[in-house]
């Protein structure tokens, strides 16, 4: 069917009736990069029967350029991940920018090479990437040299500008908290097992190596839904366990009603807290003593720093809000009878 009858064809136009990307369309305009020759013949028949005039496709096609800002992460349903990534989509869009997101996924590198390639293949401005999981460290390393890149959250990058959550401070002081109540040590289960530690497990090992407290072995959580609840009745058959950091509020949800489901009461028993201030924390039951972390504020400080590169200045890290330690019901001095124990 003839598509000349399109007035003003634009170049969405073309790229829908070549049946290729935009992206794919500005490197044939503009001879940019190598297409391969079926894309070649379909994007100039497009701009032939659509009667659009290349040079002014080509300048459109360069204003625009610039104006997608890609996010990679290894996951977006975790509620520190979306909440960063909502900061981001804020701070871009109201400096005129679009967003795209990319969950990788997995950590190997296909999984990796496929989403880049995905990402690449759009008109970027510059990406952002989530190193808070494996997946989102690994994706951080293998983005080409040339691309104006910032890393946010996890663990400190030095391949590039890098935005903190100061997870390990926070968890320190939280760490703190409990052994000031009156327990001899903390438990600790992590969010999930990774090539580099994760900063929230540094702070809770820093805190106790100042008090001199026994350090346990970390229990880190699986990918399997609810593998807290497994862990809190594992640590309900140790009577001597009587407080517990998790590495998230959500964690620290499923490791209450693992202990509930194993009979030990929370704070009577043991104590619980977690990580984050997710929205629910405040209407469990008990309320999760918890840190709340100003997430939404990362992603609006890791767009600016883009925008700083894209801009040609200087990268900088931008430090988000300071932690605050929020102190409600899950978290109390341990019964009398628990004593020191073994870990």
């Amino acid at each position: 069917m003839s598509q000349n009858n399109v007035s003003n064809p634009t170049v969405d136009d073309v790229a829908r009736l070549a049946g290729v990307s935009i992206a794919t369309v500005s490197r044939v305009l503009n001879g940019s990069a190598r297409v391969s020759d079926d894309r070649l013949t379909r994007v100039r028949a497009a701009v032939n029967e659509l009667g659009f005039r290349p040079n002014s496709a080509a300048r459109s096609l360069a204003s625009r350029r610039a104006s997608i800002v890609a996010v990679l992460a290894g996951t977006t349903l975790a509620f520190e991940q979306a909440e960063i990534i909502r900061g981001i989509e804020e701070s871009a869009r109201e400096a005129g920018y679009l967003m795209s997101l990319t969950a990788v996924g997995d950590a190997d590198d296909d999984s990796i090479d496929q989403s880049l390639s995905l990402v690449l293949d759009q008109a970027i401005a510059g990406v952002i990437v989530l190193t808070s999981d494996a997946a989102g460290v690994a994706t951080l390393h293998r983005i080409p040299e040339g691309i104006f890149t910032v890393a946010s959250a996890g663990s400190p990058e030095t391949v590039v500008p890098h935005v903190p959550l100061h997870d390990s401070g926070a968890a320190e002081e939280l760490v703190a908290y409990l052994l000031g109540l009156g327990h001899t040590t903390v438990h600790c289960v992590g969010v999930r097992a990774s090539p580099n530690e994760d900063e929230r497990i540094v702070g809770w090992r820093r805190a106790l190596r100042a008090a001199g407290a026994a350090i346990p072995e970390v229990i880190h959580s699986s990918e399997e839904p609810n593998s807290g609840c497994a862990i809190g009745r594992q640590l309900a058959r140790s009577p001597h366990v009587t407080a517990v950091f998790c590495g998230s509020d959500v964690l620290a949800m499923e490791v209450m009603r693992g202990l509930a489901e194993g009979g030990r009461s929370v704070p009577a028993e043991v104590s619980v807290v977690g990580f984050g201030d997710h929205p629910l924390s405040a209407l469990w039951c008990p309320a999760l003593t918890t840190v709340k972390q100003d997430f939404a504020g990362v992603g609006n400080r890791a767009f600016l720093v883009l925008e700083g590169l894209i801009a040609g200045s200087l990268g900088r890290g931008f430090a988000s809000d300071g932690p605050a330690l929020v102190i409600r019901e899950s978290a109390a001095p341990p019964a009398k009878s628990s004593g020191a124990a073994p870990v």
